[in-house]
């Protein structure tokens, strides 16, 4: 939401049939329709379809309740509860919008289109408000309960309503760096440089344990090759459904790049400044 490859590549597998969408409302788009286009039934369906529910009861998370806020239109956020609309009752919290993406600098001599349009992901939580962290189980920077382990589950239909609206693919802004991390299992940076300067990271620290490796980043105790601090700041990721991008992506062009910006940078940690922060207790619980 991940990297074990120089060159991650995206393989779009069909996880959903068109009847896992109940029925397509185009023609009939409106801000009171999840993406303009689906009712709060048709979505409840496709969770279902999807064995959402299923999972949630193994997990304990039964009752469930919906709540969707289209005052932003065409931002919309998607809220899951459990039991009953409270904020430390969350489930899943989603922020969406279609949206046309222009890039910053021409990509590449292959890519004739001016923008794109992706579906946007501008915010998603997935957790177990029923679960707690201890001193065996720390959370990620940015944690309140531990994850639901469903991100691929999720990330599938996100990638089929994609495809069946025809966008060009889909686009994740990683809040932290664990974040892109993670991500980079299905997705890639538009900006090689980013994508090497991720894979950099993790390929100068693989002994460190992941979650050490989070929390060094996020406490700016990371230093780059000139012992300047590295701080992390979101580009976008995407998951590629235009032919034309697929192939940007997937080229020797854009690996070339990577492996060449990998070459450029180096990091290390500031162990004084980890340790410090650390036994902060107000840094990490």
């Amino acid at each position: 939401m991940f990297f074990s490859k120089n060159r991650t590549v995206f393989k779009e597998s069909v996880l959903l049939q068109e009847e896992d969408i109940l029925s397509d409302l185009t023609g009939n788009k409106g801000s009171c329709l999840f993406l303009g286009r689906y009712a709060l039934a048709q979505v409840e369906a496709v969770l279902r379809k999807r064995n959402f529910y299923k999972d949630a009861k193994k997990k304990k998370l039964w009752p469930l309740k919906f709540h969707m806020d289209y005052s932003e239109f065409p931002l919309q956020r998607f809220q899951i509860f459990f039991q009953k609309e409270d904020l430390q009752n969350i489930v899943v919290d989603l922020k969406i919008r279609e949206g046309t993406f222009q890039p910053k600098q021409k990509l590449s001599s292959v890519l004739p289109l001016p923008s794109f349009r992706f579906l946007i992901l501008d915010w998603l939580t997935l957790q177990n408000p029923l679960q707690e962290f201890s001193d065996e189980r720390i959370p990620l920077p940015g944690q309140k309960h531990p994850g639901l382990n469903l991100g691929k589950k999720v990330l599938d239909i996100f990638v089929y309503l994609a495809r069946i609206n025809r966008l060009d693919g889909l686009l994740a802004y990683p809040a932290y760096y664990h974040n892109a991390l993670l991500f980079c299992r299905y997705f890639q940076f538009l900006n090689p440089e980013k994508q090497a300067e991720v894979l950099a990271i993790q390929k100068a620290l693989k002994k460190i344990p992941f979650k050490e490796l989070a929390w060094i980043v996020h406490l700016d105790c990371l230093r780059d090759q000139d012992n300047n601090t590295y701080k992390w700041e979101a580009e976008e990721l995407v998951v590629p459904l235009n032919k034309t991008l697929k192939m940007y992506m997937n080229s020797r062009e854009y690996d070339k790049k990577v492996k060449q910006n990998m070459k450029k940078i180096q990091f290390t940690v500031d162990w004084d400044c980890y340790r410090k922060k650390r036994n902060d207790e107000t840094q990490i619980p």
